[in-house]
């Protein structure tokens, strides 16, 4: 749709913050009203600026680096007298500086190059979601500051991605929210590599052994025996974990441990039978 001088300057003027932040997206927003909205009293009206391709550099710069020094405030010290809208434009305003890194921006994918070290984790992160990378710019990307950038690259670049390198992406790996998906599941690791996690540290890698099939019966006996649960969720279905382990799991003080023991296809017949007479079936 046509954007008319006069519609855009009554949208510019409008009380609302969420039609001002489609008209600050709009492709055909006259510069000057660009300029007027980058100063926008809300942070989410000037996050839609701040992704325009034809924002100015100083521009995109100043509305970043504000919104990211005015995140502090929680959204609980928010003042309770505020009316309805202003309250939700204060909640938009808070959560601006996390809207900014996930932001999928076509532009930047199209041409990532010039944007591989751009001072904005949402541009680096759109940067390596191109496929046609060179090399030199993957590794740069593969060892960003940000975890999400770093595991964008490497789910997008996995024929770049060494052991070592897949690894270290993994152990660090920090999502902006929670998620039951790790870099991990993107790599395969070799059974010595699996064998090596099951004596991490880390028990986050330590639930990683027990996806080595041909897992040693003596680690998978030590997995079991984990003081962290996760370990022992993730060991308990293993076929190679002995039966009189398995069945000590059963009683395991977590239910979702016991639960995940008694479902494996390992467990003998009798054990399931008393299993399902206990259960009432």
């Amino acid at each position: 749709m046509t954007l008319t001088a006069d519609t855009a300057l009554r949208l510019a003027d409008d009380p609302n913050y969420e039609v001002r932040r489609q008209l600050a997206g709009h492709p055909q927003l006259p510069s000057g009203l660009r300029d007027r909205l980058a100063e926008d009293s809300s942070a989410y009206v000037r996050v839609g600026i701040f992704v325009r391709p034809d924002t100015p550099e100083p521009t995109r710069q100043r509305i970043y680096y504000a919104i990211q020094q005015g995140s502090g405030q929680s959204v609980d010290e928010l003042d309770a007298d505020l009316d309805n809208d202003a309250f939700l434009q204060k909640v938009e305003d808070h959560f601006a500086v996390t809207e900014l890194r996930p932001l999928r921006l076509e532009w930047v994918a199209a041409d990532p190059i010039p944007h591989v070290t751009s001072p904005y984790v949402c541009f680096r992160r759109c940067a390596a979601s191109s496929r046609s990378l060179p090399p030199e710019a993957v590794m740069r990307l593969l060892n960003d500051d940000e975890s999400i950038v770093r595991t964008t690259m490497a789910t997008h670049a996995p024929h770049l991605v060494d052991l070592i390198t897949a690894d270290r992406i993994d152990r660090e790996f920090r999502p902006d929210k929670r998620t039951g998906w790790r870099p991990a599941d993107d790599f395969t690791f070799p059974p010595e590599t699996l064998r090596r996690f099951a004596t991490d540290p880390d028990p986050r890698m330590r639930c990683l052994a027990p996806r080595d099939p041909d897992l040693p019966a003596d680690l998978a006996e030590r997995l079991a025996a984990d003081p962290d649960g996760s370990v022992r969720r993730a060991i308990a279905p293993h076929p190679r974990l002995p039966t009189r382990v398995l069945i000590t799991l059963l009683a395991d003080p977590s239910e979702w441990i016991a639960r995940a023991a008694a479902a494996s296809p390992s467990l003998p017949a009798a054990d399931m039978e008393r299993l399902l007479l206990l259960a009432g079936v």
